[in-house]
């Protein structure tokens, strides 16, 4: 049983005429009538009566008539849903990314994504750079947003700097002047987060790198808490600028320019599986990052910048659905 059999047999039975249907399917009508007797030679049924000068169903081509006219249009719906899949409105995006990035990047981004994209069901897992680059090397994740890291099974992509900054109460000394050497940050109580985090030790090798032992006030765990302490004026702090930015802008922290030492920050980049043919939504994800996030030599990451306008894509009729999956990460 073929598809272009059923095609004649449902026109032949709307349409009430071997001719017609010929016309309607841009066919000979001997082909039509060809594929409508090698139906019913496979289903074993007559599904028409033709005696006299019409063409009228048996009781068989009734029967047969509901679930042909049902297959088509399950046909025609998989041809939809296929199109839709290419044009990015629908499927799927797996995300594996380091934590402070999916906290403090990726959310503008997925909104920007979903105005476009809204069919497509995002999940997201995070987890230590080196976590996520395990997801992508086993295809848990399409797509992985890290520190800059290689691997020969890897395509590597830098999408931008990340500025880590020195933040402080706004009553400190520091924040008065706006700028502070950094022998005089070395001897200010440092607060530290994650010892197993890479800002852990891209910190400690800034000040090693210049000769100082830095002052240690307290340690934690989470990135949020460290801000908070600051907050309340119980220590200062070094911390990727993108994570402070709003509290920058409320007033709740100042950021300090540390002279005598170079800018510190570190390389984010995308990974994905190299020779690896990606799916329409994936190639989407990748062409919105590499247009939203860019490196600018005066002000850094760009991501606010980003928005939903900068991005074309055809309406969806799903909603989307977003998934997050948390992992020990830093």
């Amino acid at each position: 049983m073929e598809l272009g059999q059923l095609e004649a047999f449902v026109q032949v039975a709307r349409l009430g005429s071997f001719s017609r249907a010929a016309e309607a399917l841009f066919l000979t009508q001997p082909s039509v009538t060809a594929r409508i007797q090698t139906l019913e030679k496979d289903l074993g049924e007559e599904l028409f009566d033709r005696g006299g000068r019409t063409i009228k169903l048996s009781d068989a081509g009734t029967v047969f008539l509901a679930y042909a006219e049902r297959a088509l249009k399950e046909v025609q719906e998989s041809r939809d849903a296929l199109e839709s899949l290419r044009n990015a409105a629908l499927g799927n995006l797996r995300i594996g990314s380091a934590l402070t990035i999916s906290a403090y990047v990726l959310p503008r981004l997925l909104k920007a994504f979903r105005s476009c994209y809204p069919g497509v069901a995002v999940s997201v897992r995070t987890g230590r750079s080196d976590h996520v680059m395990d997801m992508v090397l086993a295809d848990d994740a399409q797509v992985g947003l890290v520190r800059g890291l290689y691997h020969p099974e890897l395509e590597t992509v830098h999408l931008y700097d990340d500025q880590v900054v020195l933040v402080t109460h706004p009553g400190h000394e520091f924040a008065a002047k706006g700028c502070a050497p950094i022998e005089d940050v070395g001897r200010q109580p440092l607060i530290f987060f994650d010892k197993g985090s890479s800002y852990h030790g891209l910190i400690h090798g800034y000040f090693r790198d210049a000769g100082i032992v830095p002052t240690h006030s307290m340690e934690l765990d989470s990135m949020e808490a460290t801000k908070k302490m600051v907050e309340e004026g119980l220590g200062i702090a070094i911390l990727p600028r993108v994570s402070v930015e709003r509290e920058i802008d409320l007033g709740l922290l100042k950021e300090v320019a540390v002279t005598g030492a170079e800018p510190l920050k570190r390389p984010i980049a995308l990974i994905t599986r190299r020779n690896r043919r990606h799916s329409r939504p994936v190639r989407a994800f990748i062409e919105l990052l590499q247009a939203g996030l860019r490196t600018d030599n005066q002000d850094g990451m760009q991501v606010k910048h980003l928005h939903s306008g900068s991005m074309h894509a055809p309406a969806a009729r799903y909603p989307s659905k977003v998934q997050r999956t948390h992992e020990n990460a830093g």
